[in-house]
C-alpha cells in the first residue's frame, strides 16, 4: 500500500514543475445538489488533468539509463499529454501509444510536445503493442500500475486534505485507479473519517468488475469516456480500492455528458465527461448517506473541445 511519506516525497519532487491547483466552495453545485460541495479543479492543472503529477513524479525518479532509454506510455488520452509535455520539459524522449478512438486534440497536443504518436485499433492492442516497445527497451510509464505514479496522484488527495474545509465524502473518477489510489490514501492519513467513493462509466468498468470478481479481470469497453477506459486494472489500484473505498459506482454515459453541461452551467468549469460523471454519482452518495454530508469532487480533467460535448448531447438528446 502507498504510504503518506511516499505522497509526501512525490509532492516535494513535482513542486515547481506542476500546479497547485485550487480547492474551492462551489455555490452552484451546492445549490445544484442540496449539500455543500468543494471542488479540487484539477483541470486547471498542466496539460488540463491531474496527469501530469504521476508523469512528473516518474520522469523525475528515472535513472541516466532510464532516461536515455527514452520512455514510452499508453493512453486514452490524458496520460500520453501529460507524459508528452513534461518529458520534452525535462529533455526526456517520449513515445505515446494511444487508441484511434482517442480524442483528436489529445493526438495533437502529444505530437505538438514532440512526442513519437503510435496509434492502434483499440486500448487493449495499445497495451500490446506498449508492452513490446517496454520489453524493445524504452522506459516504460505506466498510467496506474506504478508505485510512483500513483504517489503522484495522490499529491491531489494531499492538497485537498489541506486545502479544504470540512468534508464528509470525496468522489473520484476511476480508469485503471490510479487517482482514487493516492487519493484514497492520502485522504485515509490525513483525515481518517472522510469516505472515498469511485465513479466508472458503463462500458469503463474495470474497477467494479474486479471487485465482483475478487480481482483484476478483462472487460469489454464500450463507453464513449476513452480517459477512463482501462481495460483491466491492476493488482495494486485494485487493493487499494478494495481497501479504502466506500462504493464504486457506476453511472451512464449519458448521465455524464448531463454532468459535463451542469458543471458548465453551475460550476462554470469546462469539464470532460470523465469529471461529468461525478455529479451523477454524488446523487447517489447523497442517497446513500443522507443528511449532513459535505462533499469534495475531484474535477479531473477539462480536456474536451466544445464540438465534441455538444454532439454527445445531441446523441444523447441534451441539446
Amino acid at each position: 500500500m502507498i504510504e503518506l511519506w511516499e505522497i509526501e516525497a512525490a509532492a516535494r519532487a513535482v513542486a515547481g514543475h506542476v500546479v497547485r491547483t485550487p480547492t474551492v466552495p462551489s455555490p452552484g453545485l451546492s445549490e445544484l445538489l442540496g449539500a455543500p460541495v468543494t471542488a479540487k479543479l484539477e483541470l486547471l492543472q498542466r496539460t488540463g488533468s491531474f496527469k501530469a503529477r504521476g508523469a512528473t513524479a516518474k520522469l523525475l525518479s528515472l535513472s541516466e539509463a532510464e532516461r536515455a532509454a527514452g520512455v514510452v506510455a499508453v493512453s486514452g488520452g490524458n496520460h500520453g499529454v501529460a507524459l508528452a509535455v513534461m518529458a520534452a520539459a525535462l529533455d526526456v524522449k517520449a513515445t505515446v501509444v494511444m487508441p484511434r478512438t482517442a480524442p483528436a486534440r489529445s493526438l495533437r497536443a502529444a505530437e505538438a510536445a514532440g512526442a513519437s504518436v503510435r496509434l492502434t485499433d483499440g486500448m487493449d492492442s495499445a497495451f500490446q503493442l506498449v508492452t513490446r516497445l517496454r520489453d524493445e527497451g524504452l522506459t516504460l510509464v505506466h498510467p496506474f500500475d506504478d508505485p510512483v505514479v500513483i504517489a503522484g496522484q495522490g499529491t491531489v488527495g494531499l492538497e485537498l486534505a489541506e486545502d479544504a474545509d470540512e468534508l464528509t465524502d470525496v468522489i473520484v473518477s476511476i480508469g485503471g485507479g490510479g487517482l482514487i489510489a493516492g487519493v484514497a490514501a492520502a485522504l485515509r492519513a490525513r483525515r481518517p473519517g472522510v469516505r472515498v467513493w469511485g465513479v466508472e462509466t458503463e462500458g469503463a468498468q474495470a474497477m467494479s468488475e474486479a471487485l465482483a470478481a475478487g480481482g483484476p479481470v478483462p472487460v469489454a469497453l464500450s463507453s464513449i469516456v476513452t480517459t477512463l477506459s482501462a481495460p483491466a486494472v491492476c493488482r495494486l489500484t485494485y487493493e487499494h480500492v478494495s481497501a479504502l473505498v466506500e462504493e464504486v459506482l457506476v453511472v451512464p454515459d449519458r448521465e455524464a455528458v448531463r454532468g459535463c453541461l451542469d458543471l458548465a452551467d453551475h460550476a462554470k468549469v469546462w469539464a470532460e465527461p470523465a469529471a461529468g460523471c461525478l455529479l451523477p454519482a454524488a446523487r447517489r452518495v447523497l442517497e446513500l448517506v443522507g443528511d449532513g454530508a459535505r462533499l469534495g469532487l475531484v474535477v479531473c480533467g477539462g480536456n474536451v473541445t466544445p464540438q465534441d460535448i455538444m454532439g454527445w448531447a445531441d446523441r444523447f438528446g441534451l441539446g
